[in-house]
């Protein structure tokens, strides 16, 4: 089978530190992509993976895929091609460009729905919308104190408060200044910046909390971002 290039734009985190899921965007189609099985933390290392990461392999479909995470492929041979640049990357994000999360994921929600049913047919787990910084918050979970969430305006107006975080690089970066007492100096940060692109995924299926549920794959800076927020510590 031929081999393709993705730029990676998802690298996100899961609670127990085993396995890292990542996913890109096909730099000749487009096309979102899932490698899976997911990624161990020493693989990732090995091959540097970070957002922007150009990652080459043989990314195959998974026939028979069911409810929106079509994006799912098999993958052998992974090797990392160096990073993209800054453009690039920005090309990346807007391949699963929408105006709102509505629009991406082709449902009304009602207020402070943040899932989507099983029952609700759509071809996609990923998107990506483009919101002004002033439209962004991080504040401590207050359901969860010690915890981290993201508040947010899409472009439509709405607005969805205490979503996770799973951008690894980024929830990382931002617990750090969290400890510190300084969580307000990252949000200065972001407030500074000309724009800001979201990336939304949606979960897995679980029998606890039944739907698909959003959570924040990443979160990228434009002109500016920073360094320590993309970095091959993975622990």
């Amino acid at each position: 089978m031929p081999t393709r290039s993705i730029i990676v734009t998802d690298f996100t985190r899961f609670k127990n530190g085993q396995r890292v899921c990542i996913a890109g965007t096909d730099i000749v189609t487009g096309q979102c992509v899932r490698p899976w099985p997911y990624l161990a933390p020493a693989e990732c290392e090995r091959l540097q993976i970070l957002p922007g990461t150009i990652l080459t392999g043989t990314f195959n479909p998974i026939p028979h895929l069911t409810g929106p995470h079509q994006e799912d492929t098999s993958h052998i041979d992974l090797h990392g091609d160096g990073a993209c640049t800054s453009d690039q990357f920005k090309w990346a994000l807007e391949a699963g460009l929408f105006s709102s999360i509505e629009r991406g994921f082709e449902i009304n929600l009602a207020v402070d729905q943040k899932h989507i049913p099983l029952d609700h047919k759509l071809g996609r787990s990923i998107i990506t919308i483009r919101i002004k910084p002033a439209n962004i918050e991080l504040e401590e979970d207050a359901y969860s104190p010690g915890r981290i969430k993201l508040h947010l305006t899409d472009g439509s107006g709405r607005n969805f408060r205490y979503l996770p975080i799973t951008d690894l690089g980024f929830y990382r970066h931002a617990m750090t200044h969290q400890k510190a007492g300084d969580l307000e100096s990252l949000n200065s940060f972001i407030y500074k910046q000309e724009e800001v692109y979201i990336r939304i995924g949606l979960s897995r299926n679980w029998d606890q909390r039944p739907g698909y549920w959003m959570q924040v794959n990443g979160i990228y800076t434009f002109p500016n971002y920073h360094r320590e927020i993309r970095s091959l510590r993975i622990v």
